[in-house]
């Protein structure tokens, strides 16, 4: 840990995470050590989320975020820990196979849309892995009818959508799989602040009222913790710092490192 961190105080331990999130967690990690090849990147990091909760990371660059989404993901290389979602470990699972057995889900940052393929076959894209044609079809139309404005320019190529719209079209890509964990990598990078707010909503509505369970990594990390409901601070590869987040936004050594004040 980084000397200037120090004022965060004492790291929190694993029983006080557990704690933070409440009974019966459906995504756990526990002691992950993880990294690109050779380049270890998670000194044995711990992390505990519900069914229907969220949590945001923050922290400097290089800190570790985003390693931890590929980590749950399986875009690294994990050398030590467990993952566990819904009672499963998942640790040495492909990313394939943790989207078909207990559906996670990963988001990416911009630009992620195939620009020549229409919105409903950029959809369709997202249920490679399923074999029940009509199931796809019917999660398909059941997306198009949630997000009207996906539905108007269904037949479309995606390069004519507006920043927020892509945005939109790559969530909805990610939830024809009904995941039941989404890993959301910047959400507001490169959009307006009206989309934005759009982009929010549409996580919210998702976490309260599909259950789904929610770890994110935000750029702004004001906009992210005022979202979710946990935030943990990460330096160097360590969890320094975890807390409500309503906790974490009165916080004056959090506000005056990471949210500018």
């Amino acid at each position: 840990m980084e000397n200037h961190y120090s004022v965060l105080g004492k790291p929190p331990s694993r029983q006080y995470l557990k704690e933070l999130s409440g009974d019966n967690p459906n995504l756990i990690i526990e002691g992950l050590v993880a990294g690109y090849g050779k380049m270890e990147i998670l000194h044995g990091v711990n992390l505990y989320a519900q069914k229907g909760q969220s949590v945001c990371l923050i922290g400097p660059n290089g800190a570790g975020k985003s390693t931890i989404l590929h980590s749950i993901y399986g875009f690294t290389d994990i050398t030590k820990g467990d993952i566990s979602i819904a009672d499963q470990n998942i640790t040495n699972m492909s990313s394939a196979q943790k989207l078909k057995s207990v559906g996670v889900a990963y988001i990416m940052q911009e630009n992620s849309v195939f620009p020549d393929m229409t919105v409903e076959e950029n959809l369709l894209m997202g249920a490679f892995l399923l074999d029940d044609k009509s199931k796809v079809l019917k999660e398909v139309d059941r997306i198009f009818s949630k997000y009207e404005r996906l539905n108007q320019r269904r037949s479309q190529p995606a390069k004519v959508l507006s920043g927020g719209e892509r945005r939109l079209l790559e969530i909805s890509r990610a939830l024809v799989m009904q995941p039941s964990v989404l890993l959301v990598d910047e959400p507001s990078i490169g959009l307006e602040p009206r989309y934005i707010d759009m982009v929010f909503e549409i996580l919210r509505e998702l976490q309260f009222n599909e259950g789904k369970t929610i770890v994110l990594v935000e750029q702004n990390a004001t906009k992210g913790l005022e979202f979710a409901d946990i935030g943990y601070v990460l330096s160097a590869g360590d969890v320094v710092l975890a807390d409500k987040t309503d906790a974490l936004l009165k916080n004056k050594a959090v506000g005056k490192l990471f949210l500018g004040g």
